[in-house]
């Protein structure tokens, strides 16, 4: 039983176990005591503590308890109240009042949106004001009202996932406050509202009721207080929970006067977002009684298959979990986001710049002119360094439109976009649960195209989690193969007829006839103790409907494992809180409980202590260990021992003292627990089979192809192989350490020689505690209580010793660290096993912090919450281990084969259209606003604008937006099923190819390069002509005119050159957009407007008298086609010489959808058969043993088909990118 030993408390100081996964990281220095103060805790009789020691006390039926000054907390300067919480919620964020000015203090947080506002107040100030002030307000105005908006349907209409999926904040909160149930007051039950509920109030909740707030279940209308509950609000899982009330509250408080009676002190921890965790004590008559999470009945929680139950309101309101979990989280942002700020930042200096140049210009042009010139002089006796300052702020308001005020709007719109479409992709929907896929955030799309390392988990992400009993081993044999009744293997085996057991499982498959036998003869004690065993030592409940026994069980293994007991004769028939009810051998037989000693992340095992009905005291025990390992079976070891009443007497006083512990409960219980697990009589082995999801290893193929890592951060096992193992690792890492040390340079210079001499060609596998070892993320205090117990005190520091392998400082910690990172990217595949959730989510953080990469994390379990939240990207994966992977995460799915579609189609779609979508509006809003910098060396810099006022004003509204809107919603270079045959194309939103500095000034240059034609185009025209009747239209406004057309026609037509995909709806947008130009311009320009507002327009007859010249509109022409000629060279360059991937595809695009089509119409079967043996991996409690040997060695996790011609035909490969 060595496997199933715990790491000694010494073990931090020596080699670590590569079995045991590390200390949970949910303990903190504040938990930590020392060993001895524990050792010292548990000799104890008698748990005796203080309320005011406690995090926090209930009295039960008082209170005027929770109003006592100790429990008193300062809320402003003297201002005290309870820290108790009232039961009152109040979720949504706006009501009728506050709305308006939160949403303008929130907008205005953003530099863009204050930036604006601070313009429109230069623009009411006369002496600078140069364009009137609706020019700004109107686009500040739509901008900010479609995000108030967007804001208030989240707030007023959106659906609240904790609480309802159909109901809106204010009426849920509403509702949910005056919900009704009854509550102990005065020695009886009485109606009142959830709002008017207290902490330690006793109140009874009915069948189908909501739980109006944490509460300790006390007892219920079922045997043994068991209490049925459906905790789908709360965690997303719809498979019912039992809870259950101790067992002296379910003898004691069944009545109302006997609840009226109870007096009981719980102390427990302080309120947190912990959703499966709880730690507390019940004192009552002097007695102490342990609590668990078992006992609670959390909030949001609906009662289930039980009439009615009692129970103590422990947390109330806003201190409740489901409330505690409503935090914020972490705001990801998107390289492009961050990308985005600095090149506006970039624009606003350039802007600046500008408008500096500008203003010394006019300057020395009214120094020089403008002073001199009588006909200028307009009455202000202003010197001409004033004036400059004045037309600084003049030019600030002109160019204004280079921080372009809608970006951020449409960025949003775009997004959101996006997210619908991945919401709404069949491609990804898993019919077998009804689970589409969800985007769960509309920040983050643009970021899956540039993903450059995966951290997945392994149990119920690669593989499905749905376990089956294959094998077993007793006494040295094992039995699973397909053999007859007498022990002779056979070639083709038959599965056991079970029909001699009526409550077998009809979907058990076994073939080992010879087990059976022996099971049925009873010849062999050792298989019938094995069995036994199986249908005792565990924790699943079992109910009886309709004749049929339906198990319930914590995990997928242990559900296994008693159905297999049940099949092979031992059925678990009934359980209660201290006796389990057995079928065995056609005969019902009742086992005591006297101690369960829980599965637990660190011991990887569970056991039981029953009293037999002949009064024996034994002990079963099951946990993790590897004897199946080289058959991907995951694995658990079973085995037992006898212990004598005076022993037990002796051990159950330490666990009962251990159990009411309130702090540190969890370290004193497995102390408690390792003394009694010691001397075990070894039975045999299981083992379970957890098959691979469909199409892993076709995904982690093609995802490869794109040069994306994946990383397997799993709590399960290692397999022995030839690989690179933590203790290599540590080695290696030393003497780079050394290296560095003797170096004089060392801290200056980094050594850039490989950690292998064939990078690439490596593998690493590392398990939790080299993970601490090598990273020196052990706990300090923890290490330094025992080096206290072993009267070892750390020596004065020294100076550094080069073959000492611990940090002289944290510049030497924290280039151990970058080490280790370099070291496994040299490897082809990283394997972490036996990790605690913080270190799965440590090693994201190194791999973010050393290597500036874009990560991804995917999981399907509680523990990868923290993994999910760390990387820039979270998936969950709504599998068998619930729903709290998929509530943090941002995108989820039922699949893991789905993400290369998410990454490889919808996430690089969604890069390339927003790269398009930056690249494109920058240049549009430079061609726009540059016109304004050459106008003015014609007009003395006087701050005058070369368009009309209402076409700056509707530029950005209404004829530039939707036109590169769609480009940023539904373009693409190539369809879907190109995306996924051709990887390759992956890689230039890894490289950030598409949009960077590099990218912004090229948009910078030609929206320089295109103002320029707007505008010296036209006005070269204009000098010295005449128009066909005589006139000559040379005047301001019909320039203005000629330049806003040029502009209009030329940017519509330049994202028209780079749209990829061409729908009816683009086509429409770009001739949409250039005739609601024209049209609203003969508005405008019309004598009628002008009568009515003739302040406003003052452009009269302007457009008519200018567009019916026709040379006029082959100034237009000429400046569209100077303009675009050169773009058009230039890609047609481009794709002939220098052609991308993406060129070369969509150069033969036609073929390959014609050769898809072909594939389509061979296939008359799947292209892939599954063989004979399964894919499977190993070990029990989703602690076991990984794919890194197949994913490392780079082999096929599928069979090797047999020779058949149309299989052969129909797995052909495919040509990949780089052969093109």
């Amino acid at each position: 039983m060595s496997g199933l030993a715990r790491a000694s408390s010494q073990g931090s100081l020596d080699r670590p176990d590569d079995e045991v996964v590390p200390y949970s990281d949910d303990e903190t220095d504040d938990e930590l005591q020392s060993e001895d103060d524990l050792d010292r805790s548990i000799k104890l009789n008698n748990a005796c503590v203080c309320p005011s020691e406690a995090g926090w006390s209930v009295r039960a039926n008082d209170r005027e308890y929770c109003k006592r000054p100790e429990f008193q907390k300062k809320v402003f300067l003297c201002i005290k109240k309870s820290k108790y919480s009232g039961n009152g919620i109040k979720t949504y964020k706006y009501n009728f009042f506050t709305f308006l000015p939160l949403n303008l203090y929130e907008q205005f947080k953003r530099a863009a949106n204050l930036y604006f506002l601070c313009l429109l107040i230069l623009q009411i100030i006369p002496q600078i004001s140069t364009l009137p002030w609706y020019t700004t307000l109107v686009p500040l105005v739509l901008v900010l009202g479609i995000t108030a908006i967007k804001d208030l349907v989240d707030d007023l209409i959106a659906l609240v996932t904790v609480f309802s999926r159909s109901k809106a904040r204010h009426r849920m909160d509403k509702e949910i406050n005056n919900r009704k149930c009854d509550v102990l007051l005065n020695g009886r039950f009485v109606e009142t509202r959830w709002l008017n509920l207290q902490v330690g109030d006793v109140v009874r909740i009915k069948k189908n009721d909501f739980i109006p707030a944490d509460i300790l279940l006390l007892s219920s209308s079922n045997p043994n207080s068991l209490c049925y509950v459906e905790t789908a609000e709360l965690d997303g899982e719809t498979n019912l929970k039992f809870k259950m009330g101790q067992k002296v509250t379910d003898e004691r408080l069944q009545e109302e006067d006997q609840l009226a009676r109870f007096n009981g002190l719980i102390m427990c921890e302080e309120p947190n977002n912990r959703l499966d965790k709880f730690v507390g004590t019940m004192i009552w008559d002097a007695q102490s009684y342990s609590l668990d999470l078992d006992n609670m009945l959390l909030r949001g929680c609906k009662i289930r298959n039980t009439d009615f139950c009692h129970g103590l309101v422990i947390f109330a309101g806003n201190d409740t979990k489901i409330m505690r979990n409503g935090g914020k989280t972490r705001f990801k942002r998107t390289l492009i986001d961050k990308l985005m700020n600095y090149m506006v930042y970039t624009i606003f200096a350039l802007l600046v710049l500008l408008c500096a140049g500008l203003a010394i210009g006019h300057t020395y042009w009214y120094e020089s002119v403008g002073s001199k010139a009588w006909y200028l002089y307009d009455g202000l006796n202003y010197s001409s360094s004033y004036r400059g300052f004045l037309s600084f702020w003049g030019y600030i308001i002109i160019l204004n439109t280079m921080v372009p005020i809608s970006l951020y709007v449409s960025v949003e719109v775009i997004r959101l976009g996006q997210s619908k479409f991945i919401n709404w992709d069949l491609q990804m929907y898993y019919s077998e649960k009804d689970t589409p896929a969800k985007a769960r955030t509309t920040t983050l799309n643009e970021q899956l195209g540039q993903i450059q390392y995966i951290f997945s988990d392994k149990t119920g992400t690669l593989t499905q989690n749905i376990m089956a009993f294959k094998k077993c081993s007793i006494s040295g044999r094992t039995y699973g193969e397909s053999t007859s009744a007498d022990g002779v293997v056979l070639d083709r085996g038959k599965p056991v007829d079970f029909s001699w057991n009526k409550y077998a499982d009809n979907k058990f498959q076994f073939e080992d006839h010879y087990l059976i036998s022996c099971i049925r003869s009873k010849k062999d004690p050792q298989i019938l103790e094995f069995f036994k065993l199986l249908s005792l030592c565990h924790t699943v409940m079992v109910e009886n409907k309709e004749g049929e026994l339906v198990y319930q069980a914590a995990s997928p293994d242990e559900g296994a494992l008693v159905t297999a007991a049940r099949n092979f004769g031992f059925v678990l028939l009934a359980r209660t809180q201290d006796e389990i009810s057995i079928l065995e051998n056609e005969r019902e037989e009742s086992y005591k409980v006297l101690a369960t000693l829980d599965f637990n992340s660190d011991r990887k095992r569970m056991s039981t202590i029953l009293r037999f009905p002949d009064g024996r005291i034994r002990l079963y025990c099951k946990g993790a260990d590897t004897i199946f390992a080289n058959d991907t079976l995951r694995t658990l070891c079973l085995c037992y021992k006898d212990i004598s009443e005076e022993d037990f007497a002796v051990w159950e006083q330490k666990h009962q003292v251990a159990s009411c512990a309130v702090v540190n409960r969890e370290e004193a219980q497995d102390v408690v627990y390792e003394e009694i697990e010691q001397n075990l009589l070894l039975i045999g082995a299981t083992a379970i089979e957890d098959k691979l999801q469909d199409g892993v290893p076709e995904t982690i193929a093609k995802l490869a192809k794109a040069d994306i890592k994946i990383w397997v951060l799993t709590g399960d096992k290692k397999d022995d192989m030839k690989i690179h193992y933590g203790e290599d690792v540590n080695v290696q890492l030393r003497n780079r350490q050394t290296q560095r040390r003797s170096d004089p340079q060392g801290r200056n210079c980094k050594l850039k020689d490989p950690f292998f001499p064939q990078p690439g060609k490596n593998a690493l596998i590392i398990t939790g505690g080299w993970l601490n070892e090598i990273l020196y993320e052990k706990k300090k205090k923890r290490r330094r209580l025992r080096l206290k117990k072993l009267r070892r005190r750390p020596n004065t520091p020294s100076p550094p010793d080069n073959s000492s392998s611990q940090p002289v400082d944290e510049w030497e910690k924290e280039k151990r660290q970058e080490d280790f990172v370099d070291m496994a990217c040299e490897c082809s595949a990283v394997i972490c096993c036996r990790v605690t959730p913080k270190q799965k989510a440590n090693v994201v953080s190194l791999v973010k912090k050393y290597k500036k990469a874009v990560t991804l994390s995917i999981g399907d379990g509680a523990n990868d919450v923290n993994m999910i939240k760390t990387a820039d990207i979270g998936v969950g994966i709504s599998g068998q281990e619930g729903m709290q992977a998929v509530m943090s995460s941002d995108y989820a799915f039922a699949q893991f084969c789905y993400l290369q579609r998410l990454l490889l189609v919808h996430g690089r779609w969604s890069y390339i259209r927003m790269c398009k979508f930056l690249r494109y509006f920058f240049y549009k809003n430079f061609a726009f606003t540059l016109v304004h910098f050459w106008f003015s060396f014609f007009n003395g810099f006087s701050s005058q604008t070369a368009y009309e006022d209402w076409f700056i004003t509707l530029y950005n509204v209404c004829y530039s937006s939707l036109p590169v809107l769609l480009v940023g919603l539904l373009d693409q270079d190539v369809n879907d099923k190109l995306s996924l045959r051709f990887p390759k194309l992956y890689l230039p939103g890894q490289q950030g190819a598409l949009f960077n500095y590099r990218n912004f000034f090229i948009s910078l240059f030609h929206g320089i390069f295109t103002s320029l034609m707007i505008f010296f185009i036209p006005y070269g025209a204009f000098l010295q002509t005449m128009g066909q009747d005589g006139e000559a239209p040379s005047d301001y406004q019909s320039f203005a005119v000629v330049a806003a057309s040029s502009l209009i026609i030329t940017v519509n037509l330049q994202i028209s050159l780079n749209t990829s995909y061409w729908t009816f709806v683009n086509c429409f947008a770009v001739l949409g957009s250039i005739a609601l130009y024209f049209g609203i311009m003969f508005d405008i320009h019309s004598a009628g407007i002008h009568v009515i507002f003739p302040n406003t327009f003052t452009f009269t007859g302007a457009a008519s008298n200018a567009l019916r010249q026709p040379y006029l509109w082959l100034t237009i022409i000429l400046t569209v086609g100077v303009c675009l000629l050169p773009v058009i060279c230039i890609q047609f360059l481009y794709q002939t010489i220098w052609p991308s991937v993406g060129d070369k595809v969509q150069r033969n695009r036609k073929k390959y959808e014609l050769e898809d089509d072909e594939e389509e119409r061979k296939k008359k079967k799947p292209a892939f058969q599954r063989g004979s043996r399964s894919r499977r991996s190993a070990y029990a409690f989703s602690h076991s043993r990984g794919y890194g040997d197949l994913i490392a060695s780079g082999r096929s996790i599928r069979q090797r088909p047999r020779a058949r011609p149309e299989l052969r035909e129909s797995i052909r490969e495919i040509p990949q990118a780089e052969n093109i």
